[in-house]
């Protein structure tokens, strides 16, 4: 797949929720997770993003970052931070052209994303269904839906039960010799003169 993804949660407050959302980034190919100002639990201080409770260790085979404030998230020279919220005017995921240079981030457990992270989003976008969804599914469903897009798989079936057509190969084009096109052209531009 071209391109590349990081994928995140602006206000993470359950362990559970960072580390399933850090092991489906890592399934579906992601260059990085983060977290923008995670919850500090007052049992014993420690950010929810200190141990992940996913057994996988994906957090140790992707990087992984903590950002204590939404100005503080960095998003690489031409990519694209793509905000996953319920608004009145999101994207219907179904509808959205995922960028091949994309940053999504999702708004918290007990919280939408944040108004100075929705300023930052250079496109919003939502998932339709009747209310909303865990984070971390939503985040899967997302992962998803770009990997299907992105993915080079062929077209789905028009009819349920058949089985997909095998995608065409790509085919290059022979040797482009610039030269010998001009020479062409220039033959082609005599003759004509000639035979008029």
């Amino acid at each position: 797949m071209r391109g590349y993804f990081g994928i995140g949660i602006d206000n993470a407050s359950k362990k559970g929720n960072m580390g399933n959302l850090v092991r489906t980034a890592h399934a579906f190919g992601a260059s990085f997770a983060f977290a923008v100002k995670p919850k500090i639990m007052a049992h014993n201080g420690e950010m929810v993003t200190q141990d992940f409770t996913d057994t996988s260790k994906s957090h140790l085979n992707i990087p992984f970052f903590n950002y204590m404030t939404v100005d503080e998230v960095e998003i690489p020279q031409g990519c694209k931070l793509i905000g996953i919220e319920i608004t009145e005017d999101s994207i219907d995921l179904p509808s959205f052209k995922h960028p091949l240079q994309a940053v999504y981030v999702l708004g918290g457990e007990r919280s939408s994303l944040s108004p100075e992270m929705l300023a930052r989003c250079d496109q919003v976008i939502k998932i339709p269904t009747k209310f909303c969804l865990n984070v971390a599914t939503a985040g899967a469903i997302v992962m998803y839906d770009r990997h299907r897009v992105l993915g080079g798989y062929p077209e789905r079936p028009v009819v349920a039960g058949r089985v997909p057509e095998p995608k065409k190969p790509h085919v290059h084009g022979g040797a482009r010799n610039r030269r010998a096109a001009k020479r062409a052209r220039k033959a082609a531009e005599e003759n004509s003169e000639e035979n008029s």
